[in-house]
């Protein structure tokens, strides 16, 4: 039987070159909700780069704030930067995030605790938020994670690391400009390009896969295939095919779910705080037991590019970093359901994730 999901979309989507500059034009409608000001989230990377502030269609009334990516987003960091700004200004009219994944995934998270009370621990998990949030757009400036079009905004928490996931985080509107991507750092723009290639991998070779969730994988893996391993990085084909896969590998998930890597990935980034991309990038790099010719694959594009994924890590791990790290993945039975089906802990314990973490 198929999975059943009635899933939101985002509501608008605006692609193409010179699109960031319709910015101004596409918030207009939505300045006079609230206390009539946005807020304006943007990766820390560009503090300090004049001309690309420039273009950010700030008013007077309007907030920038710069967000730091050096660590995963964080229940902390969502619940302080609600309760500063509504100490200071009251509610915005809506959240613009200006950065990758991380940035989107707090301005999604921000939208929403603006108008649910109390901490954002409280609503880790699948339809817990009680009250849709307030306006937010979404505007990648990297491509990869699908964060643009995911329903979930993955938090740190004390306890966990899980999204707050239901419709109400789905961006209302997102500008796609594959001009924003174009100088991103070449080993950054492949770790994060591989988010889309595993997303893709794993909404395709688990338990609760349709043939939505194929078209989707299918077509973004292709088009990766055109970025990693047949076109050049200058080619500027290469960002727009990219920004196209990352929002389709995103798309792939909402019929579908991640499984092994993503689970792996959580463990890495909850106890050893690694990035989301490059953990996935070290995790499916020893997983050729269970993704086979994709894992091939995923070695021919790192030698292709010469992108460096970490090796060896393993041997500095004491024994309760990898214990920590296979109970975190181990509380994912949502991944390990996809990735071996219902009876999945007939075939998986402990033992066999600290192996794959033994393996990095």
């Amino acid at each position: 039987m198929d999975l059943f999901r009635n899933f939101k979309s985002v509501t608008k989507t605006c692609y193409g070159r010179g699109s960031f500059g319709k910015l101004g034009e596409i918030l207009e409608p939505h300045r006079s909700a609230n206390k009539g000001f946005m807020v304006f989230l943007v990766d820390h990377y560009f503090e300090g780069k004049a001309d690309f502030i420039a273009c950010i269609p700030k008013q007077a009334a309007d907030e920038i704030i710069f967000c730091s990516t050096a660590k995963e987003p964080s229940t902390k960091q969502i619940d302080g930067l609600r309760d500063d700004i509504l100490a200071r200004r009251g509610l915005p009219a809506g959240m613009v995030g200006i950065g990758g994944g991380n940035v989107m995934d707090v301005a999604k998270a921000l939208s929403l605790m603006f108008t649910n009370e109390g901490s954002s621990v409280q609503y880790q998990g699948l339809n817990l938020i009680k009250k849709p949030g307030i306006y937010h757009c979404g505007v990648p400036t990297i491509s990869g994670t699908g964060a643009e079009v995911s329903m979930t905004a993955v938090l740190t928490g004390p306890v966990k690391k899980l999204g707050l996931k239901c419709d109400w985080t789905v961006f209302d509107q997102i500008v796609l400009d594959p001009d924003l991507i174009a100088s991103v750092p070449r080993d950054q723009w492949f770790y994060t390009g591989m988010d889309t290639y595993i997303h893709s991998v794993e909404a395709i070779t688990g338990t609760k896969k349709n043939t939505f969730a194929e078209a989707y994988s299918e077509k973004a893996l292709g088009m990766c295939r055109e970025v990693f391993l047949k076109r050049e990085r200058s080619d500027p084909k290469s960002d727009e095919f990219l920004m196209v896969a990352s929002y389709m590998g995103g798309l792939s998930l909402t019929y579908s779910e991640v499984g092994v890597c993503h689970a792996l990935s959580y463990g890495l980034g909850k106890v050893l705080e690694l990035h989301h991309c490059i953990a996935n990038c070290i995790a499916f790099d020893k997983l050729e037991d269970v993704y086979g010719d994709y894992v091939q694959e995923f070695k021919g594009m790192v030698k292709h590019l010469q992108v460096n994924i970490p090796q060896g890590l393993a041997k500095d791990w004491s024994e309760s970093t990898i214990d920590a790290m296979a109970e975190v993945a181990y509380n994912l039975p949502h991944m390990w359901d996809h990735a071996f089906g219902p009876d999945w802990q007939k075939v998986l314990d402990r033992e066999r994730i600290k192996g794959w973490y033994r393996r990095m």
